[in-house]
């Protein structure tokens, strides 16, 4: 169980990591955080986010009980590479990285068996990024995901799903490697694609004095790292080209439905998208 003597360690102080920090010192935790970036250390430290900082890439691990890695998934491989003989025996680490079938396995992999990996997914975040713009508040709607595999121990899971539970996470889930992987390429790389691709259809420059909510509505998540993205998508590719496809097929038969000016069939089409939308209401109240 976690308890006030568990020190939580976090590598990596993006927007991610510096509201994981701020809400585990709400509840009087000791924080310690590692980035190469000594502006992101110095902003934690004065905004008490963290009670202790280093750029240096393997500092507090001989002490850490509980280590969230909010690094690039390419950057996470190399990192526990480098370090894995440097962990705390005992210690668990986590993740929030978008994709799993090709960080989680190969993480542990890695590991001496005194370490143990449980994958999990923080399903919150903001256009921005950036210690500067963290906020625990953004987790209270959210949804957590634990991916664990069989490598994992109960307490190992257990401990993870408090964390969440201490974060104020609005629903925590267990969900294979694989479920995960495609659940995620249509509930966030999908929409991702599709936003980008809306923003790229037209120069909207001129456009932005005309419009409206529902174009700010669906484009709000264009605005996008095109690092962490770019290797997101492609670690999950498979999986996203097939909801690509599925999401073509589907729009060739409105426009189809369109073509023929079938009213019937639109309306119906109209019906069931209001009805699946409105489960999401649902579970967000």
């Amino acid at each position: 169980m976690l308890n006030k003597e568990t020190h939580f360690h976090i590598v990596g102080l993006g927007l991610m990591g510096g509201s994981i920090a701020m809400g585990l010192k709400k509840h009087g935790f000791t924080v310690t955080a590692m980035d190469i970036d000594p502006n992101a250390i110095e902003y934690a430290l004065q905004h008490h986010l963290i009670d202790e900082g280093s750029t240096q890439e393997n500092a507090f691990l001989q002490n850490a009980d509980f280590i969230i890695s909010g690094l690039y998934p390419s950057v996470l491989l190399e990192w526990i590479n480098k370090y894995a003989s440097e962990f705390k025996p005992g210690a668990l680490i986590t993740d929030v990285t978008g994709v799993k079938a090709q960080i989680i396995e190969p993480v542990q992999a890695l590991l001496p068996e005194t370490v143990e990996f449980v994958g999990s997914h923080p399903m919150a975040g903001r256009e921005t990024s950036g210690v500067q713009f963290s906020d625990c508040k953004m987790f209270k709607p959210a949804n957590y995901i634990i991916v664990p595999t069989e490598k994992n121990t109960e307490e190992g899971i257990r401990k993870i799903h408090e964390f969440a539970e201490l974060l104020n996470f609005r629903h925590i889930s267990v969900l294979s490697i694989e479920e995960h992987d495609q659940m995620i390429a249509f509930l966030s790389q999908l929409t991702h694609v599709i936003a980008v691709t809306l923003m790229n259809t037209h120069d909207n420059t001129h456009l932005v004095e005309y419009t409206g909510d529902s174009f700010r509505d669906l484009t709000r998540i264009a605005k996008i790292n095109e690092h962490l993205w770019t290797e997101l998508f492609l670690l999950n590719k498979d999986n996203l080209l097939q909801e690509i496809n599925v999401f073509q097929n589907e729009l060739t038969h409105f426009k189809q439905v369109l073509e023929k000016e079938d009213i019937d069939e639109m309306k119906r089409l109209f019906v069931q998208s209001t009805i699946r939308r409105k489960q999401f209401d649902r579970k967000g109240n």
